[in-house]
């Protein structure tokens, strides 16, 4: 991709080493970011709730998501989007566009690294905020200027791409995966060598047999030692078992209850499948499981309104009941667009006009970015429903109340 900046003739440039510090250290997190940033980033490590609490009172964050295999078809989006906004700033806020501008311009012009698929971008100069994210999926190309980091599309991509982990087993040979934002790395692999250990010459079938499974049993034993005590697939999603024959469910068997919880689903596959199949039938399972997730917790949601159990319906409500830290479980219709305004200084709703008619502050185009904002902040679960008619039915939006 060629220079951005340079791309837009009446976009001034900026030195990106020029902004200033709150630490008094002038243009520090561009040199942290730019250093940090030269690896791909699980999407579940980006701290979504700090990210939520970054705020400014003014229009002085722009966020950029875009994908960076095949980047050339991104770029005129990009070049366009700065370029309408730069245009559409007041006076007073070009400078600060600018020198924010300048501070992501070496981050959208960088080359991608090995797994790359994508980035996204947060900064502000007033703020010395710079993150850079290299993502190993493509997000669709979105460029907003606002108050703060603009989170929603990062959320939903995290909802898409769970990080889990994948056991292929037969009776012989245990590989452990993990599976991170779509990326597969081998993290443990274990083998016995049944025909070494069991030399049958000399003995009944039926105690050979008895060997045999005693030898598989203090194998499985020990595997799910070393599954229990895998820090890295303890902080993930949960665990698909695949493998050929009754392996897997003989190990699905002997395993304790909480292991138990954690399994996604079981595959049917060779042990010689390849990465790609592998992933593929992992990422089914995985997302089918979390699509029955949030059905189970939609229904939870009907069931408060069918039996008065504390829950808020619509806009309003929802908003009343995040602002006020009572909604345990946020409800959203997937790919939902929300109407309306929402008051700069107060944060008043309203259904349209560019003027509170609580404080007669401006108002902006109001979003679910913030109401996912508002519920990271208050430790909300955030849960965007596919296909429910029950949510549908009530405004897209739902949440079950703490009280």
């Amino acid at each position: 991709m060629s220079t951005i900046i340079s791309a837009i003739p009446e976009i001034r440039k900026a030195d990106p080493m020029s902004t200033k510090s709150s630490m008094n250290a002038p243009g520090q997190a561009v040199k942290d970011a730019l250093k940090e940033s030269l690896q791909v980033t699980s999407l579940a490590d980006i701290d979504l709730h700090a990210l939520a609490e970054v705020k400014d009172e003014r229009d002085t964050f722009l966020t950029v998501y875009f994908g960076t295999n095949g980047r050339d078809n991104d770029q005129p989006f990009v070049l366009s989007r700065l370029g309408a906004i730069q245009k559409a700033l007041p006076k007073d806020l070009k400078t600060t566009f600018e020198e924010t501008l300048g501070m992501v311009e070496d981050a959208l012009s960088a080359p991608a690294v090995k797994d790359e698929r994508g980035r996204v971008i947060f900064a502000s100069a007033p703020n010395d905020f710079l993150q850079i994210y290299r993502v190993s999926v493509e997000p669709e190309p979105l460029v907003v200027w606002d108050s703060s980091p603009f989170l929603l599309p990062l959320a939903k991509l995290r909802e898409e791409y769970q990080d889990y982990g994948l056991l292929l087993i037969d009776s012989q040979e245990a590989r452990l995966f993990l599976v991170k934002s779509d990326l597969l790395e081998e993290n443990e692999k274990a083998s016995i060598d049944l025909m070494n250990k069991h030399k049958k010459g000399g003995w009944s079938q039926m105690r050979y047999n008895r060997l045999r499974r005693g030898q598989i049993h203090s194998f499985f034993t020990k595997l799910l030692e070393d599954l229990q005590k895998n820090d890295d697939l303890s902080r993930m999603r949960g665990l698909v078992v695949a493998g050929p024959g009754e392996a897997k469910g003989q190990l699905i068997e002997m395993m304790p209850p909480a292991l138990k919880d954690k399994i996604l689903g079981i595959v049917d596959t060779s042990m010689e499948a390849s990465s790609k199949d592998l992933m593929k039938q992992g990422k089914d399972r995985a997302n089918e499981e979390e699509r029955s997730r949030g059905k189970v917790l939609a229904e939870k949601l009907k069931e408060a309104a069918l039996r008065g159990h504390p829950a808020a319906y619509g806009l309003t409500e929802v908003r009343n009941a995040l602002t006020e830290g009572r909604a345990n479980c946020l409800f959203i219709t997937k790919d939902f667009a929300l109407p309306g305004m929402i008051c700069k200084s107060c944060n008043h709703i309203d259904s349209d006009g560019e003027k509170c008619p609580t404080c007669g502050s401006e108002t902006a185009a109001l979003n679910l970015e913030n109401l996912y904002e508002l519920a990271e902040n208050m430790g909300t679960e955030v849960v965007l429903v596919e296909d429910d008619a029950f949510l549908e039915s009530i405004g897209n939006l739902g949440a079950i109340l703490r009280y």
